[in-house]
């Protein structure tokens, strides 16, 4: 389907809105990928030593890494964790107030 296909467009949902969505999207794509460029650039320079510093740790741990948090950081250290276990460092996401 194209966004112009009318046959499968909701009827409140004019060419000029698909047109809207797709510059927003765009916009939105381009906002990401100038922040993915800054971080890589930030790396570049001393402030890395501690990222160094985390993966030197992950690679020595014996065991499982455990990773924790509460609210949004809870969400993403549940996904942090779940990309370790998954690309092979054992790990598991652990609640604060559980442990």
């Amino acid at each position: 389907m194209s966004v112009t296909d009318d046959k499968n467009m909701p009827a409140s949902f004019s060419a000029e809105d698909a047109r809207r969505a797709i510059a927003l999207a765009r916009q939105t794509l381009q906002i990401e990928a100038d922040a993915i460029l800054a971080l890589k650039n930030r790396l570049s320079d001393d402030s890395s030593e501690p990222l160094a510093r985390a993966v030197q740790l992950l690679l020595g741990c014996q065991g499982r890494a455990v990773v924790s948090g509460i609210g949004k950081s809870g969400h993403i250290g549940r996904k942090i964790a779940a990309t370790l276990a998954s690309t092979g460092t054992p790990s598991l996401f652990m609640h604060p107030a559980e442990a």
